[in-house]
């Protein structure tokens, strides 16, 4: 078993009761989607204040930001987990829980990205958006292949992966920004780098990995 399907039983096995609870309450998979994307939406929102906010306690916002991010993380799987216990899986809401998915990531990350530009950390900013491309080209490439008939799941920095060191940079720049004797900034940025780099590969593995699947046929 890989680590992400180990990972994610685990996860399931703690909210396999919440689920259940908002499946007897009639909750669909379409309203928590929803939930998720305004989460995140406030994520944003709270990013852009702490960047307008002095120095020292603009920190703390963005810290508050990565743990919104975080639990709306919970509402992106929670969704899926509805749908299959509950038989209310639809094409439709497979296609809504993906487009919002993709709106949640813009938002989040143009937040991000704002804050770090209001702090003058234009490379920051820079290095935020190329994560921002690498995260929506590694969708893209599964759906469109996808639509050619074609399975692309390979790589790393999938959307668990990306959420997480999203939410985890900006929460440990919220708690260490204000001990750190570097340019405590580089606690937000180093993670947004990993997924720069390592999203975009991912999107180029898919990419190859669907010419190798054409070549067989």
């Amino acid at each position: 078993m890989q680590y992400r399907d180990w990972l994610q039983h685990l996860i399931y096995r703690v909210i396999n009761p919440v689920v259940r609870g908002m499946i007897k309450i009639g909750i669909t998979p379409n309203v928590i989607t929803t939930i998720g994307l305004v989460l995140n939406i406030v994520a944003a929102g709270v990013f852009i204040y702490g960047g307008m906010q002095d120095d020292t306690c603009a920190h703390n916002y963005v810290g508050w930001g990565g743990g919104i991010v975080l639990f709306a993380g919970l509402f992106d799987m929670m969704d899926g987990r509805v749908a299959r216990l509950g038989n209310m899986e639809s094409t439709f809401g497979a296609l809504y829980d993906s487009v919002l998915d993709r709106y949640s990531e813009l938002f989040t990350l143009f937040g991000i990205i704002f804050y770090l530009f209001l702090k003058g950390s234009v490379a920051g900013a820079v290095i935020a958006f190329i994560a921002l491309i690498g995260s929506l080209m590694v969708s893209y490439v599964r759906a469109r292949a996808e639509g050619l008939g074609l399975e692309s799941k390979v790589g790393l920095m999938q959307r668990p992966e990306r959420v997480v060191l999203t939410a985890l940079g900006a929460i440990c720049y919220g708690i260490f920004a204000a001990y750190t004797p570097f340019n405590p900034l580089w606690i937000l940025i180093v993670p947004l780098l990993l997924i720069a780099v390592l999203a975009n590969l991912t999107a180029f593995a898919r990419l190859i990995h669907c010419y190798n699947l054409l070549n067989k046929k």
